[in-house]
């Protein structure tokens, strides 16, 4: 696959103790539910915070791809392009979604929201598309 075609972003929100295994059936569930194969994901991202965490970080080398951390003023920055509102997590994180945000966050200016979060028992993802993959002739 030329690297051109990993332009997929899966942002992921997560509790302290969920497995890496979950957060991959859940980008996995993402991916299906977008009709893009996992083939195309280029990086996962999350809350800086919770980037160094053994699950994320394994999620990510399992899955092939780069971990972004996403600093908190990168999140909020999206927020107004983030759909979902999550009152638990606007009071701590002041965003409505670290799923939805981390995804647009580390897909870039431009990015689009393909896929608002889903849930798991101990994660959240949603999907971003890259913008120049929006605009780029096949």
């Amino acid at each position: 696959m030329r690297p051109a075609e990993r332009d997929l972003v899966a942002g992921i929100g997560f509790r302290h103790a969920t497995p890496a295994e979950d957060i991959i059936a859940l980008v996995d569930r993402a991916c299906d539910a977008a009709g893009l194969p996992r083939t195309r994901l280029a990086r996962l991202a999350t809350a800086a915070d919770r980037a160094g965490e053994p699950a994320i970080r394994a999620a990510a080398e399992a899955l092939g791809c780069f971990l972004a951390a996403i600093p908190p003023e990168a999140l909020i920055a999206v927020d107004a392009d983030v759909p979902t509102r999550s009152q638990r997590i606007e009071a701590s994180r002041r965003v409505g979604s670290v799923a939805e945000a981390a995804a647009l966050a580390a897909a870039g200016p431009g990015a689009t929201l393909l896929l608002r979060r889903i849930a798991s028992a101990g994660a959240t993802c949603a999907l971003a598309l890259r913008a120049q993959s929006v605009t780029q002739e096949p």
